[in-house]
């Protein structure tokens, strides 16, 4: 899986380079009426590579770059995470379906924990309450799955978060480069635009860099999210295929794994004097009888 996603990743930033490079290479609109050295400056802008067009983009690019990784990874990651054979393998599936027509809960809930899998980590949860009751078991069952839906979301609203963060960085690159651009227009005036040339590059490569990154993030995120609540529902419908007809007053009271129970009896149960106090009448309470903790305390002095 690990090299599947680092294949994955190079891939996807070759065809971003090459994107980048075609639109680095693209020449420059020559003006109607070019001056004397016209020519060779639109020769120069047309030849720029992309390294020069990023060096152009100020400070800025550095933090962009930084979110164009990320976002090549998050959406990876999320794919990935959201695949309905990852989710819900068959072949789990299958040997699960094995498992509870043959009535063997304790072989199922092994089978669950050695193969974790968000589908079987639900279901090893369901396992091991089936002596608590439908209601219990449901409930465990709708935890669990609500935690994996979040392991699955987690990731995935980082995209969100760049898709927001990366427009508001290339803003900030464009504010900074009119402050340049302002201060060089002030202190040489007009008379000199090569030394403006830097600083306009600089508010149109940042700006432009930002919203290149925000708008396939926030599209990966809109489609990632629907990809994971297709696969949430895609577990539901096996666990509730499992547990339809579960025969739950047939397992009552019965405990499924290997998980510690802390729940112990109460340390004064058993004592002397205990159930005389517990066999009370009710009409006690409010006629200037003991109160049930004062008893509880009587009972474990003694």
């Amino acid at each position: 899986m690990n090299q599947r996603k680092a294949s994955l990743i190079i891939i996807l930033a070759g065809m971003l380079f090459c994107a980048g490079t075609m639109y680095a290479q693209a020449p420059a609109a020559a003006p109607a009426a070019p001056a004397a050295g016209g020519a060779k400056a639109g020769e120069k802008e047309g030849s720029l590579t992309l390294w020069d067009r990023i060096k152009g983009g100020g400070w800025v690019m550095w933090p962009i770059g930084l979110c164009s990784v990320a976002t090549a990874y998050f959406i990876i990651d999320g794919v990935t995470r959201t695949m309905v054979k990852r989710v819900v393998p068959p072949q789990h599936e299958e040997a699960l379906k094995g498992f509870f027509r043959q009535g063997d809960y304790v072989g199922a809930y092994n089978y669950c924990k050695s193969n974790p899998v968000p589908v079987t980590n639900v279901l090893r949860v369901g396992v091991s309450l089936l002596g608590e009751g439908k209601q219990i078991v449901e409930d465990g069952m709708i935890g669990e799955l609500a935690k994996e839906n979040s392991k699955m979301q987690s990731y995935i609203s980082y995209l969100s978060v760049i898709g927001v963060c990366a427009p508001m960085i290339g803003l900030l690159g464009t504010v900074t480069g009119m402050m340049s651009a302002f201060a060089t227009l002030g202190s040489s005036g007009i008379g000199d635009p090569s030394k403006l040339s830097s600083a306009i590059g600089e508010v149109l490569v940042a700006t432009a860099s930002g919203l290149f990154i925000a708008i396939p993030a926030f599209m990966a995120f809109y489609i990632l999210r629907n990809r994971a609540a297709g696969a949430i529902h895609h577990i539901q419908e096996v666990v509730n295929s499992l547990f339809r007809k579960m025969p739950y007053d047939s397992l009552a009271g019965v405990h499924i794994g290997d998980e510690e129970l802390y729940a112990a009896v109460p340390n004064w149960v058993g004592q002397e004097g205990l159930s005389e106090m517990t066999a009370m009448p009710h009409e006690m309470a409010g006629t200037g009888g003991p109160s049930a903790s004062q008893q509880i305390s009587a009972a474990t002095a003694q």
